[in-house]
């Protein structure tokens, strides 16, 4: 494949053209709907609004790593500090991960997607997986033990799990220092116990949709070693309700995101559209996927076959 042959260079050019003014709204967003789903709960105290803000914060979470990805390619902001600095502070450590640090491991990824060196491989290179293996994972995830097994890891310095690399380092006491101004913060409105609500989500709903996502990505694909992105890498079109909590911030744009890593989330979508345009998914239409059930259809035979799009 050559990139040349649907990209030119004043195309390249446009679509990695990164913005402060942008970075800022993307990261205001996911912030003001973490606060509206706390103001709903304390508004209304129901078991349906706790359980719909476990699932909600769980999405807001997963968008903020997405953030700390894009933060960590220096993509978010124009600006070299605003990444560093809104990155790690308001990005990342909420999440108790860490920008540079994951941006250093992360890049071995791009670096050997499609090899057997690519650190994420354990990730998905099982799949497609029986349901049964399947429902398994998912019961450590909505059990809270893939969350506990990340915390461990996290605190310990060491392991691996679904969203840290083996060896991976985090900035573990900045991120806890972080989670007490969160609690303060809801100290001060007179909520506190809010703050399980943001303890349960990332313990259980974080890993649940960190997991579909990363099997979005590359798992049950074509040709895992292939040289080809179109074949070892998959978009995932989803549906209006999936985008807020399986794929925020575009991050569903995962095959465009390796063709060009320096471009920024918010543009994804008309980068896809373009090689839509130029024929970029025709020899490969199954690189592309309407909604994660049609993914997870791939990903697990017994669920039934997927419906793959006409490019």
């Amino acid at each position: 494949m050559d990139l040349s042959d649907f990209l030119s260079a004043n195309d390249i050019k446009a679509f990695t053209q990164r913005s402060d003014g942008m970075g800022l709204y993307m990261v205001a967003c996911n912030w003001l709907m973490i606060l509206l789903i706390f103001a709903l709960v304390a508004l209304w105290t129901h078991p349906i609004t706790v359980a719909l803000a476990i699932v909600l914060l769980g999405g807001r979470q997963l968008g903020l790593a997405v953030l700390m990805h894009e933060a960590g390619h220096n993509t978010l902001f124009k600006t070299p500090f605003l990444n560093q600095w809104i990155g790690q502070w308001v990005c990342a450590l909420p999440v108790l991960g860490d920008c540079t640090r994951y941006a250093a491991s992360h890049r071995e990824h791009h670096r050997t997607v499609g090899s057997h060196a690519d650190p994420d491989l354990p990730n998905y290179q099982h799949y497609p997986i029986d349901k049964a293996s399947f429902k398994r994972k998912l019961l450590r995830d909505v059990s809270g033990r893939t969350g506990i097994k990340l915390l461990v890891g996290l605190v310990t310095g060491g392991g691996r799990s679904i969203m840290m690399r083996a060896g991976e380092k985090t900035a573990i006491a900045h991120g806890i220092l972080v989670n007490v101004g969160l609690f303060a913060l809801l100290l001060l409105v007179q909520h506190p116990s809010l703050y399980g609500l943001w303890v349960v989500a990332y313990l259980t709903t974080y890993p649940l949709f960190a997991r579909i996502r990363q099997v979005a990505e590359h798992g049950a694909v074509d040709n895992l070693f292939a040289a080809d992105s179109r074949l070892n890498t998959r978009t995932t079109l989803p549906r209006w309700y999936e985008r807020i909590v399986l794929c925020p911030n575009y991050v569903n744009y995962h095959l465009e995101h390796h063709l060009l890593a320096s471009v920024p989330c918010y543009r994804l979508p008309r980068l896809h559209q373009h090689l839509l345009n130029r024929g970029f998914f025709t020899e490969h239409p199954q690189s592309r996927v309407y909604g994660y059930w049609g993914v997870l259809k791939q990903a697990v035979p017994e669920l039934g076959s997927a419906t793959i799009p006409a490019a």
